[in-house]
């Protein structure tokens, strides 16, 4: 890679909240920067909010949870920038809140395929991009959230899955030392986002109280993942937690 040729950062589920925040830092920050989502408007709209425009940034839209979209992706990504130096697996939903035997075989699949099968679809791509090119390498960030160590009642598909991320990135981290690839987890809690508003409203505890949840400012967490990205290679932060000062997390509340 020559000394002009910026480097190149895949942010999955980029269209709004943390992977839209980590688009921005990384943009910011000199990155060319590929966002992806399944809503190729939402995905160009986010392009335009964090200030990308056509030679900075690459709006594609891709299921993540399906092998021949993501092949296209990094189809996509080759033939307009010809690398990838950093790969955040941010893309995730949840299921209803709740009990686990309500749950259908659909919804257990969904969560599955998106956390999951998603972030190991994508990094597979990654680690054959990082494999060959020259210089060769890169860095590969998994978003594996509080719950990776800690349940919400009634959560069990995402919780299920962020424990899977968590075993994934240490399998990545270790394969990847032969080539120069460098893999982390990110665990998130309490981002102030779409996705967490019902926190601010008040949310079910561990003792079925309804309390109201502190949160945080997503540009934190986006300036967090930037950190991550931007460690030389021979370094690798494993494992970072970002979270909510207040929220019920640390001890038993």
């Amino acid at each position: 890679m020559s000394q002009t040729q910026k480097k190149v950062a895949l942010v999955t589920g980029a269209g709004a909240g943390i992977g839209k925040a980590a688009a921005k830092a990384l943009l910011k920050a000199g990155y060319q920067v590929v966002l992806t989502g399944r809503n190729l408007e939402k995905l160009q709209k986010a392009l335009i909010d964090i200030g990308g425009n056509s030679e900075s940034c690459l709006a594609v839209a891709c299921d993540v949870g399906k092998p021949e979209q993501v092949k296209f992706l990094f189809s996509e990504i080759k033939k307009n920038f010809g690398r990838i130096d950093v790969l955040f697996n941010n893309a995730g939903m949840g299921a209803p809140a709740i009990p686990m035997e309500d749950l259908s075989y659909e919804q257990w699949m969904n969560v599955v395929n998106a956390n999951l099968c998603g972030a190991f679809l994508c990094s597979q791509e990654a680690i054959r991009m990082m494999k060959a090119q020259s210089p060769q390498g890169g860095r590969i960030i998994n978003n594996g959230s509080i719950s990776a160590h800690t349940p919400r009642p009634m959560s069990a598909p995402y919780t299920a899955t962020k424990h899977a991320i968590s075993g994934l990135t240490k399998t990545i981290a270790l394969d990847g030392r032969a080539f120069n690839i460098a893999c982390g987890q990110i665990d998130i809690g309490n981002a102030a986002t779409e996705m967490t508003e019902r926190m601010a409203a008040g949310i079910i505890q561990a003792d079925l109280s309804i309390k109201v949840e502190p949160r945080m400012d997503v540009d934190h967490v986006g300036e967090a993942v930037l950190h991550m990205a931007q460690l030389p290679l021979e370094s690798n932060i494993l494992s970072m937690t970002i979270m909510a000062t207040n929220m019920p997390f640390v001890g038993r509340g």
